[in-house]
């Protein structure tokens, strides 16, 4: 287990097969020096960013802060673990990182409008 942030960010990037200008743009940072200067660990990114992270990665902001070995979000983990053992979905959930944004978006339509037709 990477111990240090800028390591956790390196691993996690390349986990998902992303570069840095990606991460850089899927969390609106407008330039990549700021980025990668995290993973330098030159710098390090300030709290609110860290949740973004966080989110975009869907791991523990206590995982990113080394507090904690489990990257699942709190209370999650046996959900996710229920979710996964279904074989169409634990295959889409390793696939969607590797999606393009616009692909991305649209999943996110289709996913609201399946939310809303039960109301």
């Amino acid at each position: 287990m990477a111990e240090n942030l800028h390591e956790k960010l390196i691993a996690l990037r390349k986990e998902r097969n992303w570069t840095k200008t990606d991460v850089a743009r899927k969390l609106g940072i407008k330039t990549l020096s700021t980025y990668a200067n995290w993973e330098y660990g030159t710098r390090r990114p300030d709290p609110h960013m860290i949740k973004e992270i966080a989110t975009l990665y869907n791991v523990s902001i206590d995982y990113l802060y080394g507090h904690s070995d489990n990257s699942y979000p709190t209370g999650e983990d046996e959900d996710f673990e229920n979710a996964i053992k279904d074989p169409d979905l634990k295959r889409w959930y390793l696939e969607l990182p590797k999606s393009d944004e616009e692909d991305l978006m649209k999943l996110r339509k289709m996913w609201e409008i399946i939310k809303n037709e039960d109301k």
